[in-house]
């Protein structure tokens, strides 16, 4: 029993029963309420709540039956004892289906009756134990469903807000790259336009026909000059027509090879070229991989005017080509690793500074990667990542 003071209501019609079985719980330090009858009983249920009734079945009025079903319908949390002279099965189903939590056939035993109320209590502090916990579970649900409610409506709030803010950055890298090209556009169109502006005005006060053809092949020069700037600037943003077939990386590089071994040589350029292992053909156009490895080839002789070493390295790294070019000029100084692919950026007197932009562009296009490293004073190394399987891509 727990040590908190229990609270019972007796009820039966025939006093010296009521009294001694309300002395027997009041022994056991129980708060005892006793009634004569059902009508009384229920009365005082309601007035006093008990934690159990022990209700005799056969009473005056109204019987132990519809005094049952009325306290399980309006106080569910008092669980009800049925005391019986006439202990049938078919009254046992009946009381049970109605809300009993037990019965006793009379005559009974003093402590056959404690036993079962101690029994009755138990069971009814679990039970009431466990529809708080269900309602606290209930409450907890609720309040878990109203922070998700919460939550998503605030990552919602957010989300349209990282879009909102996204979109602005998208924009103004948008105008920021638009500004970057048109600047860079205006500076590598300016002088060809200025020639030709000049040429202009000497075709128009020129009385000599052979200088005045002169200038007119002299603005042919500067026209195509615009020309094959606007097309590697094209070719460094957008894809132009492509013809996939299969091609070998390693015949790409030596055919690219045969194109400079004359410049090598008058530069005192000497090629270090090693084949580790060679890939198999795949699918791609064989002019974009050639204008990989041209620009590489350009920008690393370039860099050495006096003589030194090209280095080409071929590789099979599982289902990836490497290809590493390498140089022994001057290097990249460290401001400037991480603009060498940016439109029109070059350090060069001459060039537009779109090669390697083109190079970018191409790689990418094949799903692949470009890295460069330097050092200034200890020449530039580029190596170029090609998927074998993925190669291709429109």
């Amino acid at each position: 029993m727990s040590r908190e003071k229990r609270t019972i209501l007796i009820v039966d019609d025939e006093k010296i029963n009521l009294d001694l079985t309300a002395r027997l719980f009041r022994n056991r330090g129980f708060s005892v309420f006793t009634a004569a009858n059902a009508l009384d009983a229920l009365a005082l249920v309601k007035e006093h709540n008990p934690e159990i009734v022990v209700l005799d079945y056969m009473m005056p009025e109204m019987n132990g039956f519809s005094a049952l079903t009325e306290i399980k319908q309006q106080y569910p949390a008092t669980y009800v004892i049925i005391l019986t002279g006439r202990g049938s099965e078919r009254i046992a189903v009946e009381l049970m289906k109605a809300g009993a939590s037990d019965y006793i056939v009379k005559p009974f035993l003093n402590q056959d009756l404690v036993e079962r109320v101690d029994k009755v209590l138990k069971v009814r502090g679990i039970e009431i134990r466990n529809i708080e916990l269900l309602r606290e579970r209930d409450r907890l649900v609720g309040e878990i469903a109203s922070w998700n409610r919460e939550l998503e409506a605030r990552v919602q709030e957010k989300s349209c807000e990282l879009e909102r803010v996204q979109g602005e950055i998208i924009q103004a890298e948008k105008m920021s790259t638009l500004g970057y090209l048109s600047a860079g556009m205006a500076h590598e169109i300016r002088n060809p336009l200025n020639s030709i502006g000049l040429y202009v005005q000497l075709v128009k006060c020129c009385p000599d026909e052979a200088e005045r053809l002169e200038c007119l092949e002299k603005i042919e020069q500067e026209i195509n000059r615009i020309d094959g700037i606007l097309r590697k600037l094209m070719d460094a943003v957008k894809r132009p027509r492509f013809h996939l077939r299969q091609v070998s990386i390693k015949e790409v590089i030596d055919s690219v090879i045969d194109l400079f071994r004359s410049r090598m040589e008058m530069q005192r350029v000497r090629l270090d070229l090693e084949y580790r292992r060679i890939p198999p053909p795949i699918q791609a156009d064989p002019a974009e991989l050639e204008q990989i490895f041209t620009n590489l080839f350009v920008n690393s002789i370039e860099e050495m005017p006096d003589g030194g070493a090209l280095g080409v390295v071929l590789d099979l790294d599982d289902d990836t080509i490497v290809v590493r070019v390498s140089d022994t000029g001057a290097g990249i100084p460290q401001d400037n690793i991480s603009k060498v692919f940016d439109p029109f950026f070059t350090t060069k007197n001459s060039g537009t500074g779109l090669g390697l932009s083109v190079v970018l562009r191409i790689v990418r296009t094949y799903h692949g990667k470009i890295e460069v490293a330097s050092e200034e004073g200890q020449g530039a190394v580029f190596t170029v990542y090609l998927p074998v399987s993925q190669m291709g891509a429109p």
